[in-house]
C-alpha cells in the first residue's frame, strides 16, 4: 500500500516528525494510565457496543447514546458511512482530505469538485450552494480543513446544511480538529443533531487526544436507519479495549483540551511570526498545524536537516510547492524555524527569487 499521509515515521526512522497533526502536550497522565491498565485486559474480546465510552461521551456531549457510533479511528467511519449511503455522485472540495475521495470511488460514486481558490486563500464561498442540487447524495465538509487549517464561516455552514436537508443530501461533517478552535463551540454543528437527520459528524480522538496508534473514531447522527446500517456493515470488535478504556479517561480529562487551546495559540503565533520574518507564503492558521507555500523543495530540503514535513502536492486540486506541518513543542519548532531560515536564506535562491522577480515585472 501506498502511503500518502503524514506520520510515515516508520520509511523516516529517527526523523523529527512534522507531518502529523498530533497534539505536542500528548495524550494527558490519565489517557496513559487507562490505557496501560487496559494492557492486562487483552485476554477480552472487547465491548462490541463500546457502552462505557458511550456512556461517557454522551454525558459530556448531553446528547443520546444512540446516536453514538464508534469505529478504528475517523476513517472507518468515512467508509462505514459511504458503503451504507451508497451514495452515486458526491460534492467534494479540492483541497481537503484525500479518505473522502478513496471512499466514494471504492463504492463507484461519481465525484463533482467544488475547486477552492488560492486567490481566495482557498475558503468556502456561497458558490458552493449552486452545487447542492436534488441529484447530489452525499456532501463531505471538514472545519478547520485539512490540509489548509482554515474554517468554513458559522453563517455559511448552517445554510449548506438547511440546504442539504431541502434537497435530500447526506451531509458528512468531518469535526476531527474542531476542539483546536479557540472558539470551537462556535463552529461545531453538534447542537444541529436532532434537527438535521441527515447529518453525520465524524470526530477522533486521534489528534486533540494523541492517540493515533490506537485508532479510535466517533460517529454523531440522529437518523437511527443510517446507524443501523452502520452497526450492520461494521465488524463487530473495531475498537479494542484498549482504545475504549482510554477514550473514557480522554473524555473525563475536561482541562486537556483548554491547556492545549492556550499552548497552540501561543507557538501558532510565534510561529507565524518567523514565517513572515522570512518572507514565507502561508495561510493564516486556525488549528494546530500551518499550510504554506514555497518555490523551494522544502520536503527535500528539510529532509536534510533531519525533519519531515507533509508534502501536499498529492491533495486533489493542489501541485508541488504547498507543504503542511504540525505545531509542536518550542525547541521542536526553533529546530524547524531555524532550518526554514537556513534554506529559504541561501544565497543561490535568494539571487533566483531576484531573477524571477524582475521577470514578472
Amino acid at each position: 500500500m501506498e502511503y500518502q499521509h503524514g506520520g510515515d515515521v516508520y520509511t523516516n526512522k529517527g526523523m523529527l516528525d512534522f507531518s502529523a497533526n498530533i497534539n505536542p502536550l500528548g495524550p494527558g497522565s490519565a489517557v496513559i494510565e487507562a490505557a496501560h491498565g487496559a494492557v492486562a485486559r487483552m485476554t477480552q474480546y472487547p465491548d462490541a457496543r463500546c457502552m462505557e465510552l458511550r456512556r461517557a461521551l454522551a454525558e459530556a456531549l448531553r446528547m443520546k447514546e444512540a446516536y453514538f457510533l464508534f469505529g478504528n479511528g475517523g476513517a472507518e467511519l468515512i467508509f462505514d458511512v459511504v458503503r451504507a449511503k451508497r451514495p452515486k455522485k458526491a460534492v467534494l472540495l479540492a483541497p481537503s482530505f484525500t479518505e473522502y475521495r478513496q471512499a466514494l470511488l471504492a463504492q463507484g460514486c461519481r465525484i463533482v469538485w467544488y475547486p477552492l481558490e488560492e486567490s481566495e486563500d482557498f475558503e468556502l464561498n456561497e458558490g458552493y450552494l449552486e452545487y447542492l442540487n436534488e441529484d447530489v447524495d452525499m456532501i463531505f465538509l471538514c472545519s478547520p480543513n485539512n490540509p489548509v487549517g482554515n474554517v468554513i464561516e458559522p453563517d455559511l455552514l448552517r445554510r449548506v446544511l438547511r440546504r442539504c436537508k431541502e434537497k435530500g443530501i447526506c451531509m458528512v461533517m468531518d469535526e476531527c480538529f474542531c476542539e483546536f478552535l479557540d472558539s470551537w463551540e462556535e463552529h461545531t454543528l453538534l447542537t444541529m443533531i436532532t434537527e438535521y437527520p441527515n447529518l453525520f459528524i465524524i470526530r477522533a480522538f486521534t489528534k486533540m487526544y494523541a492517540m493515533p496508534g490506537l485508532r479510535l473514531g466517533y460517529g454523531v447522527c440522529s437518523d437511527a436507519r443510517l446507524i443501523g446500517r452502520m452497526e450492520e456493515l461494521r465488524q463487530p470488535w473495531s475498537v479494542s479495549v484498549i482504545a475504549q478504556e482510554a477514550g473514557v479517561a480522554a473524555v473525563k480529562d475536561t482541562g486537556h483540551p483548554a491547556r492545549t487551546r492556550a499552548y497552540i495559540r501561543q507557538e501558532r503565533e510565534w510561529i507565524v511570526e518567523q514565517l513572515r520574518a522570512m518572507g514565507v507564503r502561508y495561510y493564516t492558521p486556525a488549528a494546530n498545524y500551518v499550510f504554506l507555500r514555497s518555490e523551494h523543495d522544502l520536503y527535500g530540503e528539510l529532509r536534510k536537516h533531519g525533519i519531515l514535513i507533509r508534502d501536499c502536492s498529492n491533495y486533489d486540486g493542489l501541485c508541488k510547492g504547498y507543504y503542511r506541518f504540525a505545531v509542536r513543542r518550542r525547541q521542536e519548532n526553533l529546530r524547524l524555524m531555524e532550518a526554514l531560515r537556513q534554506i529559504c536564506t541561501q544565497p543561490e535562491i535568494l539571487e533566483s527569487n531576484r531573477e524571477r522577480k524582475g521577470e514578472m515585472r
